[in-house]
């Protein structure tokens, strides 16, 4: 063997490691990215979703208010 270490079959073998490993974080880094997306789709459609529960709240709350009137008068 010669003395370039390029040719170590220790030094070919932790540099494909290292390759496949920086690949496997670049598809991680991906999902999270993507998760990233999700979790502010969601956030945005459940902050719709309270403004739209307080709203019917509200109605609920002013046809008991509206029907007990009514009742008692």
């Amino acid at each position: 063997m010669s003395g370039d270490t390029r040719h170590h079959p220790e030094f070919l073998a932790v540099a494909l490691e290292n390759a496949e490993l920086r690949q496997q974080l670049a598809e991680v880094q991906d999902q999270c990215v993507e998760l990233a997306v999700d979790a502010g789709e969601l956030h945005g459609e459940i902050e719709a979703l309270r403004t739209r529960l307080l709203a019917a709240e509200r109605a609920c709350d002013r046809w008991r208010a509206l029907a007990e009137h009514r009742l008692a008068g």
